[in-house]
């Protein structure tokens, strides 16, 4: 292969003595995936021009000079009208390079004081701090339908499910309510997660600190970060603000793969407990009569994604020697990809779920037998003074009967239930009624429609918390 001759616009192009070999400037560029950083790469870098020039590190005028320009380029990349090019390898070199371009030599003073390895971690945590607003109100706004459709469905009631197995009656809106209280751990968890995208890492050079007298806190006043780092090397080889944010895209994207396998199942024509839109099924290219959950597989699908790339972070990070390693630049691969997932999961089950209608007759039949009230007959023998597990054991016994006769509960009478425990009497027969079970459930938290309703104005206030 011939080697190009040497080329001016490497940062570090004056170490060597001749240009990089094409295919090593298409391996290691980052500017095809990277150039999404470019307004939070110029806010960062007016921040740090204002810095330079209260600490007199260049002239009032240069700073002026820089800053006009680098207003330019902001104007253009908020316009998508800024031209990226590999030549650059990254957005930081794409930027300055016009700046100089823009502003003359000038514009080469505005790498003094800094390295693109602080650059790169500031210009991250600035973004994911925008990305984690936009994902906690896609997280709301799919609390918010989840809320919806719980008052919706107060009326309705399901079997509620242990091992596939129908266990025991309960409200539909408990079902749907118990998501609405996992996405808010999730939130909570991105708020939780902030904490450490507010440590200003700007300042601390490649990796020894800088030969300036900068103004960090200044910085973080400009940047809006409540502290600043404490050891350059350790800022700007840790990416653990990275970890903990995919990690809690993990956590939603594990909760939301849950939630759409429940809704694929119930939505099969073996359960058919809920219609799903015909704006958000698909058909079969062979079968006519098919209208399938494609988009709830999907969800279901693409949350493995995020989950690998949970592993994939763990991964690239376990083995790196300190400090800073080129490898860090597949991070944001990482991230990117991340963060182009789970949005549009989000927004799309939200979107499921306003559009989704339930069929009440049907999931009435399918706890016909009776035997989900299985619970209640018991403890109505423990109220009457019977130990709880010999009140399980002859609960037991009369659904074995029940299987061996091809009986129902509700088809019993009182001479049969007296055959396993004499403190049976008539009143056994008003327990026999999946209203009277739900109601029942008094404890704090249960699917008393009592308990649903206190719930739900736990769920609006949450709603409402900034």
């Amino acid at each position: 292969m011939t080697l190009k001759k040497k080329k001016k616009n490497k940062p570090w192009a004056g170490r060597f003595s001749t240009g990089s070999s094409k295919i090593l400037e298409d391996f290691t560029e980052s500017i095809s995936f990277d150039q999404r950083l470019a307004f939070y790469d110029v806010k960062a870098s007016i921040a740090h021009t204002l810095m330079m020039k209260r600490t007199k590190i260049i002239t009032g005028w240069e700073a002026e000079k820089i800053i006009n320009g680098l207003s330019k380029i902001m104007n253009l990349v908020q316009k998508n009208r800024f031209k990226f090019s590999k030549n650059f390898e990254d957005v930081h070199m794409n930027i300055e390079s016009y700046l100089v371009k823009l502003v003359g030599e000038v514009g080469k003073k505005l790498h003094t004081a800094r390295s693109r390895n602080d650059q790169v971690a500031v210009d991250m945590m600035l973004y994911l701090k925008d990305e984690s607003v936009l994902i906690i109100n896609l997280i709301k706004n799919l609390q918010k339908s989840l809320l919806a459709i719980s008052r919706k469905s107060i009326k309705i009631i399901i079997p509620g499910y242990t091992h596939l197995k129908q266990g025991q009656p309960i409200l539909l809106a408990h079902f749907f309510l118990s998501y609405f209280f996992k996405f808010q751990r999730d939130l909570d968890k991105f708020r939780k997660s902030q904490m450490s995208l507010n440590v200003l890492p700007l300042g601390a050079g490649a990796m020894a600190g800088v030969n300036y007298a900068t103004d960090r806190k200044y910085l973080a006043r400009l940047l809006k970060f409540s502290h600043i780092s404490e050891n350059s090397m350790d800022t700007v080889s840790q990416r653990d603000y990275i970890i903990e944010f995919i990690f809690c895209c993990s956590m939603v994207a594990m909760h939301l793969s849950r939630l759409a396998e429940d809704l694929i199942i119930f939505n099969s024509d073996e359960f058919n407990y809920v219609e799903i839109a015909d704006a958000f099924t698909t058909g079969s290219s062979i079968m006519p009569n098919k209208k399938n959950p494609d988009v709830l597989e999907l969800v279901r699908g693409k949350s493995s994604k995020i989950l690998g790339n949970l592993s994939g972070i763990f991964t690239l990070l376990k083995g790196l020697p300190t400090s800073y390693n080129r490898d860090l630049q597949e991070d944001k691969k990482i991230l990117f990809e991340t963060i182009d997932y789970i949005k549009p999961m989000l927004q799309i089950t939200a979107d499921v779920l306003d559009h989704i209608s339930f069929h009440a007759d049907k999931i009435k039949e399918k706890m016909r037998d009776g035997f989900i009230l299985a619970v209640d007959i018991a403890d109505y023998l423990v109220k009457k003074n019977i130990p709880f597990r010999q009140a399980h054991y002859i609960t037991g016994s009369i659904i074995k009967y029940c299987i061996h006769k091809k009986k129902k509960i509700f088809d019993l009478d009182l001479k049969e239930f007296k055959k396993y425990s004499k403190d049976f009497k008539e009143d056994i027969f008003s327990i026999l009624d999946y209203k009277k079970s739900v109601e029942s459930k008094i404890s704090y938290g249960g699917t008393s429609t009592r308990s649903i309703k206190k719930q739900m104005q736990i769920a609006k206030i949450l709603l409402n918390k900034k």
